[in-house]
């Protein structure tokens, strides 16, 4: 630290990181000024902070910046190929839903799967909604209902899909397996969020029936699609190959890297199927991955920004600050007040909030020797439930996206949601502590 300043004072770009996040500022310009600020108290020079750059890009950060990108460019190309667009025809209107208890089940099943392949919360329930709503609205289901359904089951996607960032990031962290990881972390959360919205779901249905209604525009909006023979293989063999090597990297306990060979093997047989030339199913991979460009540098940008924290010594002498408080609450308290921290403490990027919460914690979870199923679990709820504690960008774009005003019942959601993951993982750190 540079004059001999206090170890704590190296705290000054994560604070300064947090105040810009929760202000909404741009997160890369946000993380480019927390790397800069803590290259001057750590005293680099400009070759010293190149190097650090430099060895951001082959970090494990990187490598998640990587497989983001590699994620959006999949995305695209199953976009392009419609293959993405039959797989939710198939999911919505082949299934023949017939009451609005079914419509409600599909909509989550639908808006869930499509997440975790994709990636994307916006993106995928985007390509649903428009023929959702039509269908939905013949049964009577509200805007308010539809815009609380589409964002409890979306985010379940997050918690599932094999390589959407914030399941890569915790296998990442915690060394999990990706089965390990579904079986103690995600599938447990998953069950909580879609029970807790399907109940707060029904109730806004039943509390605005026949009082907010789909207008008859919104009804006639459905676009008409026909598959064709190409189009019905490529979706064939995207499942086969998908869960054929899903299935490998279970059994061979593969990790994060193992994603990239997965989605460019499954890009190129589904594409190559779906009768495209290999230079479009690259410049597809290319189109996807450029939109989330940005996040790979503010990935590699994260690097070297908690490195120099961690070079101050801050995080050292937090730990020291805290282990009084850790002997008189225990493990217990230290769960709970770790999954405080990160839902109502830490803002920013989901993925990102995991990685600085890790980074906060990491000492003291290894003093304590806490098992890294529970400490995913503290991870994944601290990071991921952020956007139901409070208005967030996601929440106010599932309204938009199922044509809802209606605030009041997304935050009523939200605060069951936060309140139900609260009191899991209470349970889950008294368990562990008997």
């Amino acid at each position: 630290m540079i004059f001999g300043l206090p170890a704590l004072i190296g705290f000054l770009p994560l604070v300064i990181y947090l105040y810009l996040a929760f202000k909404g500022k741009n997160l890369l310009s946000t993380v480019i000024i927390c790397v800069l600020v803590g290259a001057v108290l750590t005293g680099q020079t400009p070759v010293s902070l190149s190097n650090e750059i430099a060895n951001g890009l082959k970090s494990f950060l990187g490598l998640i910046g990587f497989i983001i990108m590699m994620g959006a460019g999949l995305g695209e190309v199953l976009t392009e190929t419609k293959v993405a667009r039959n797989l939710v025809e198939i999911l919505i209107k082949k299934v023949g839903i017939k009451s609005q208890n079914q419509a409600i089940i599909v909509t989550m099943g639908t808006s869930t799967l499509l997440v975790s392949l994709l990636g994307t919360l916006a993106g995928a329930n985007a390509m649903i909604a428009p023929i959702l709503i039509p269908i939905v609205a013949s049964f009577g289901l509200t805007p308010n209902a539809l815009a609380v359904i589409l964002h409890g089951a979306g985010a379940c996607g997050l918690f599932l899909g094999p390589f959407v960032p914030p399941v890569i990031t915790l296998m990442g962290i915690t060394g999990l397996t990706y089965g390990a990881y579904l079986a103690n972390i995600g599938i447990p959360v998953t069950i909580l969020v879609l029970i807790t919205t399907y109940y707060t779901g029904k109730k806004v249905q039943k509390q605005y029936e026949g009082i907010e209604v789909y207008s008859a525009e919104d009804m006639d909006r459905d676009e008409e699609f026909r598959s064709t023979p190409e189009i019905d293989k490529a979706t064939m063999v995207f499942a086969i190959v998908m869960i054929g090597m899903l299935a490998y990297g279970i059994y061979a306990k593969a990790g994060a890297a193992y994603a990239i060979v997965v989605m460019l093997a499954v890009a190129f047989t589904t594409g190559l199927t779906a009768g495209r030339s290999m230079m479009d199913i690259i410049g597809s991979l290319t189109k996807g991955a450029t939109r989330m460009f940005w996040l790979f540098f503010m990935f590699v940008l994260y690097d070297p920004f908690l490195k120099f924290v961690t070079m101050t010594g801050a995080f050292t002498t937090l730990g020291d600050m805290l282990k009084p408080l850790i002997e008189v609450s225990g493990d217990i308290g230290f769960i709970i007040i770790s999954t405080l921290v990160g839902i109502f403490g830490v803002s920013g990027a989901a993925v990102a909030q995991s990685v600085v919460l890790n980074d906060l914690f990491k000492n003291i979870v290894a003093d304590i020797n806490l098992p890294m199923t529970i400490w995913g679990t503290v991870l994944l709820i601290g990071s991921q439930i952020t956007s139901f504690a409070y208005p967030t960008g996601d929440m106010i774009g599932q309204m938009g996206l199922a044509r809802s005003k209606d605030l009041k019942s997304m935050i009523r959601n939200g605060i069951s949601i936060t309140i139900v993951m609260i009191i899991y993982v209470i349970v889950r750190a008294v368990i562990y502590s008997i």
